[in-house]
């Protein structure tokens, strides 16, 4: 309020008439009226008046209250006391001033005051949000807080409970249509497989206050518009009209009843008409226009600010403004926040009353049940247990959760992109359902994609920072490389001029020298220069040689005498040679270091070597007692097959075969044969492929001491041997197992034989 106030002039004086009706004083602080045959004073001081009653007219006679309403409002006490006990009424030219009644000028009082009351808190708004637009403005977005009226049933209900509760029933509709209503229509829209909630709506007790023109608030206009009218016919006009309404119910006198979602509640119609109407007088009007307070003058012109179609009277804003009622007004403003709830994206928080005494700790149940059940709470949890919370259309979901499918996706459809992104996550069927445009989800079954992302998201971002900082890096180098031969060129240049100069400036300082006698000092420079460099490497690299180090200072010494001996002429001659010997030197010494590199490289190999050979050593001995094991296991199971053919051979205990010649024929000789004949083989192969490998085995382990330096690759080889061995394994079992299966229906056929055999000779000789 207070940065509200900064907003106009008068900072002082706008404070005070806030804080006047903040503090509720809106009625006392102005003036105070009472009736009776003898002077009486207040008990307050500061409010102290004194009231004169008389039968026909009021006068007012000024005191404390008067005083300082009219210095709050910035006018005189006269004026003030004339505009509310006196009204004027325009008759053509001339207008009439007429005395008010005792309840007329409270009426005009109380008018006045919740005039000022209302305009105070509407403008206070204003400012406010004002203030707040300018956040709305930059961001676009915008979160808005409603903390609606609370349902009122007391014992005695009037106008205001009836506007209270009015307002609940608007906001009841407008939760059920958002929660029941457009949530249901979507899913069947949508074709989403749903079961219809059933819940209790409130349209017919909207349509009972405020349908035109047989709803409660237009019989209340239309009694309000008539001069005889009273609160009882009031009531019993609501009775003829509405009686037929199952929400509306009729009470002795001036009672009645409404069904409302919370609960039916009985409502008084003493002092509807009066409420409704809350007559504002144009003198009020005209003495808020004149007064100093620039708040007041700011009502004041909002009420005589011509309408869009204005009347035919003198103050057509002004009548315009009256002629609305008070519930029109409320209806009014009631329409305009439902229609900005319409624009927003609603949340709801239901406060649900613990118990009706008010007091901590205490819990009812049948009153929070009720309250669940007229609020629509049971319908609510039904809905979102049976609902899908979670809902986005194909294309947001497939583009959100379409990089995390393990496979490229061949149909590039977002709808195909969906369901295959919920079946890679093992989504159940009855967790989500897909609609026309929208992939509806249950509550929850969003968190395992969103892990998923975010690590997926992670990984690309890693990637991202390593290409980038390479990018990066690749850069730096180049503009370092760019920089560097930038520097080198200038460097050169200023080196190339500085010795330029230089040779100038010395070639202008020197004295002149003959040609002949500067070549020769030369070729004795390099005579010497090259003698001590020889002398100098010699020294450093063949110390440890001495027959060849006396043979270098002998020839050193011969080449120096030999030099003192050379001629003027071949002298000449010397630094060419010279040259060759110190290339030649250079090279010698880079072959050298080569050759030590490469000796050091030959010896790290042979060590790899030396290494790799232990480790197939071990790794033979390994290979050698496992296939030792195998073989082992094979003869067991060779032998298992001999006795098992040998048990098969001998006849059963059960047939009495001791009594029968019987003779095979040749036929089950031959197989039987044919049998043993395959196990032979079977035998032969198995001794025969022991030996080839073990052969192969010892081969591998003589490599390294018949052939070191071999470029056979013995890990290779290994791996060959290995898998021959499994090769062979396979296949000499499968042939093992088929010899045995053989055997054993070469048995059983012989068995069967005998016995029909055996059958037939009993048979003849019962005969």
């Amino acid at each position: 309020m207070l940065y509200c106030s900064s907003t106009l002039g008068n900072k002082v004086q706008i404070k005070s008439i806030i804080y006047c009706f903040a503090n509720g004083r809106n009625q006392d602080a102005f003036l105070s009226f009472a009736i009776g045959r003898k002077k009486s004073t207040s008990s307050n001081a500061s409010l102290r008046c004194v009231y004169l009653f008389n039968p026909k007219a009021l006068r007012i006679y000024l005191l404390v209250a008067v005083t300082t309403a009219a210095m709050l409002m910035g006018c005189s006490s006269d004026e003030l006391m004339l505009a509310l006990s006196t009204h004027k009424i325009q008759a053509g030219k001339d207008s009439i001033a007429k005395k008010l009644t005792l309840q007329q000028a409270i009426d005009s009082r109380d008018a006045l005051a919740k005039f000022i009351y209302g305009s105070l808190f509407d403008w206070i708004v204003e400012q406010i949000n004002k203030s707040l637009e300018v956040g709305k403005q930059c961001t676009g977005r915008s979160i808005n807080i409603l903390d609606i009226y609370g349902f009122e049933s007391f014992k005695k209900n009037s106008f205001e409970q009836f506007c209270i509760n009015y307002a609940n029933e608007r906001l009841q509709q407008h939760f059920n249509r958002h929660l029941f209503k457009l949530e249901q229509e979507e899913y069947e829209l949508d074709g989403v497989d749903w079961t219809r909630v059933e819940f209790e709506d409130n349209e017919e007790c909207l349509n009972l206050i405020e349908k035109k023109p047989l709803g409660v608030l237009s019989l209340l206009d239309e009694e309000s518009n008539f001069p005889k009218a009273t609160d009882l016919t009031f009531a019993n006009k609501l009775k003829q009209h509405l009686g037929s309404n199952s929400c509306f119910k009729g009470e002795r006198g001036r009672a009645f009843s409404i069904r409302h979602y919370a609960g039916e509640v009985p409502y008084d119609t003493n002092g509807f008409l009066e409420k409704n109407r809350d007559p504002l007088q144009t003198d009020i009007i005209q003495l808020l226009s004149s007064c100093t307070c620039q708040v007041l003058q700011l009502f004041a012109s909002k009420m005589l600010k011509p309408s869009p179609k204005p009347a035919a009277s003198s103050q057509p804003g002004a009548l315009d403004t009256q002629k609305q009622s008070v519930g029109t007004k409320f209806k009014g403003q009631l329409f305009k926040l439902m229609h900005q709830l319409e624009n927003t994206r609603p949340h709801f928080i239901r406060c649900i009353k613990p118990n009706s005494k008010q007091l901590p700790g205490i819990y009812e149940e049948d009153l929070v049940l009720q309250q669940f059940r007229c609020c629509g709470v049971l319908e609510i949890v039904r809905i979102s247990r049976s609902g899908y919370p979670t809902r986005m259309t194909h294309q947001e979901f497939a583009g959100r959760y379409g990089v995390l499918l393990s496979e490229k996706q061949l149909s590039q459809d977002p709808l195909s992109i969906s369901v295959a992104v919920l079946q890679q996550f093992n989504v159940l069927p009855e967790m989500y359902q897909v609609g026309y445009t929208k992939l509806y989800l249950r509550s929850g079954q969003l968190a395992a994609l969103e892990d998923r992302r975010k690590q997926v998201l992670h990984g690309i971002i890693r990637l991202q920072k390593c290409f980038r900082g390479y990018q990066a890096r690749s850069r730096f180098r180049e503009l370092c490389n760019g920089v560097i031969t930038l520097q080198s060129f200038a460097r050169g240049e200023n080196t190339r001029r500085r010795h330029a100069s230089l040779g100038k400036s010395c070639s202008a300082v020197a004295p002149e020298i003959p040609d002949e006698q500067l070549r020769e000092i030369i070729c004795l420079q390099s005579a010497i220069r090259g003698w001590l460099v020889r002398k100098q490497l010699k020294m450093h690299k063949l110390k440890q040689s001495n027959p060849v180090n006396a043979k270098v200072k002998r020839r050193s010494g011969r080449k120096s005498s030999d030099m003192k001996d050379v001629p003027q002429e071949q002298v000449q001659a010397l630094p060419t040679a010279l040259a060759e010997l110190q290339r030649r030197v250079l090279k010698a010494e880079a072959t050298l270091g080569q050759k030590e590199e490469e000796n050091t490289a030959l010896r790290e190999q042979l060590q790899q070597y030396d290494a790799k050979w232990l480790e197939y050593e071990a790794k033979m001995k390994s290979m050698e007692e496992m296939w030792q094991k195998q073989m082992a296991s094979l003869q067991m199971s060779l032998a298992a097959a001999r006795k098992s053919l040998a048990s098969d051979n001998t006849p059963g205990g059960s047939t009495p075969m001791k009594f029968l010649n019987i003779v095979p024929d040749a036929g089950s000789g031959r197989e039987s044969n044919g049998s043993l004949t395959a196990v032979n083989h079977l035998t032969k192969e198995f001794e025969q492929r022991r030996q080839n490998f073990d052969d192969d085995a010892k081969a591998l382990i003589e490599i390294k001491t018949t052939q070191p330096a071999s470029t056979v690759h013995p890990d290779v080889e290994l791996r060959k041997l290995k898998m021959r061995f499994e090769t062979w394994k396979k296949d000499y079992k499968t042939r093992l197992r088929e010899a045995k299966v053989r055997l054993n229906k070469l048995g059983q056929s012989e068995v069967e034989k005998t016995r029909r055999k055996w059958w037939e000779k009993i048979s003849s000789r019962v005969q």
